[in-house]
């Protein structure tokens, strides 16, 4: 299964009734009542080989063939961030100590200017005691070792061509600290089967016109406000965003899988359960299509909010708008879409990339995402 290893008994706490946090009123329910008399969502469905674009067998998992080399990762992404080369034209830099800096650690290569592939000799934690700034062009590359940053978080900040692969994030504090920060102005960035669960503000937040961004095949847990994409009302310039999110697992996070304002958003084959508030958020001006998505709900049943908001360019106060396309709804979960003035305008995927791996909502699929998330032990690829 392309890597896939199952790691069901290290989830098993995250699973049924998460343990979430104080209710807040940091994302409001939004006004927009569930039909009285919805019928019961369909059943997932077994699901056949192939979709629109689907161009695999069930329980594989895209790019699987990436790691068989160590630098045919770079260029494989899909969606948005289909650019990000990373550090495929430097050296390979070998990370000998898990010490917060000083030579041979993390921070020592992301630092330096020139491209880099970084690569671990030991697994073990990093304890993180300040934000670590990553360069433009390098990959950080944990497969072959288990590797967990702590304390603080990366900080992906005017930067490009940024590859993330095969880390766990744990245990960010302080104010405003995220496991993967990325603003402003970054761009060609791929986060790429990473777990990250428990930092004090969110798990990864892409704001301040930073754009052309894939997150994949990550396992999001033990959280509240996972992803914000577009800071606030006021940062207009953030109409530039641009992200795909696909084959995730949002496992009990409270809200924000992901709340947007703005930009545009391309979910498919993500599985979300067990959400504390909703699953997704369209405000100001954000365009999300969802495809074939599996959303599961636990006590709190409403998929999809609408938040309504003023730019600060705008007088009239407007949410954004979101077209669900064979997403599955399954525990009673209710979409509570609304159609209106700008729905129609979403963007079309298919007019910004040709082609994307996607298969419809299925058993298999939801199945593969439980176990073919997040951190994966898998041996590090040889550099030929």
């Amino acid at each position: 299964m392309g890597g896939c290893f199952s790691r069901l008994s290290n989830r098993h706490h995250f699973s049924g009734t998460a343990d979430f946090p104080p209710q807040s009123t940091s994302d409001p329910i939004s006004n927009h009542p569930h039909p009285p008399h919805a019928p019961p969502p369909p059943p997932l469905p077994p699901g056949p080989d192939t979709g629109a674009h689907a161009q695999r067998p069930p329980m594989t998992m895209p790019y699987a063939h990436v790691d068989t080399s160590l630098r045919a990762l770079a260029g494989q992404a899909e969606g948005f961030g289909r650019h990000a080369i990373g550090g495929v034209h430097g050296s390979v830099y070998h990370v000998t100590s898990l010490a917060d800096d000083g030579p041979g650690s993390l921070r020592e290569g992301c630092r330096k200017k020139e491209p880099l592939w970084i690569v671990f000799e030991a697994s073990g934690t990093i304890h993180l005691s300040s934000y670590l700034r990553v360069s433009s062009y390098k990959t950080i590359d944990g497969r072959g070792q288990r590797v967990k940053l702590t304390g603080k978080g990366l900080q992906l900040k005017e930067c490009e061509h940024v590859i993330v692969c095969n880390l766990e994030f744990e245990g960010g504090r302080g104010h405003d600290v995220d496991g993967i920060q990325i603003k402003p102005k970054s761009q060609h960035i791929w986060i790429d089967r990473c777990s990250l669960r428990d930092y004090d503000d969110g798990l990864i937040d892409i704001t301040r016109e930073s754009t052309d961004i894939t997150v994949s095949r990550c396992y999001f847990a033990n959280h509240d406000k996972t992803m914000l994409i577009g800071a606030d009302c006021s940062h207009i310039g953030d109409r530039c965003i641009r992200v795909t999110i696909h084959h995730c697992f949002f496992d009990g996070t409270r809200q924000r899988h992901p709340r947007l304002r703005f930009g545009k958003v391309h979910l498919y084959n993500n599985y979300t359960r067990n959400w504390g508030i909703y699953a997704v958020c369209a405000s100001i001006e954000a365009q999300i299509v969802s495809q074939c998505n599996i959303y599961e709900a636990g006590e709190k049943k409403t998929v999809f909010k609408y938040m309504p908001e003023k730019a600060a360019d705008r007088e009239e106060v407007m949410a954004g708008w979101i077209k669900s396309e064979g997403d599955v709804f399954l525990n009673g979960a209710q979409p509570s879409l609304i159609d209106g003035s700008g729905a129609d305008c979403i963007f079309k995927a298919e007019e910004i990339y040709q082609s994307w791996t996607m298969e419809p909502a299925s058993h298999s699929l939801k199945e593969v995402l439980q176990l073919c998330t997040g951190w994966q032990d898998i041996p590090r690829p040889p550099d030929c």
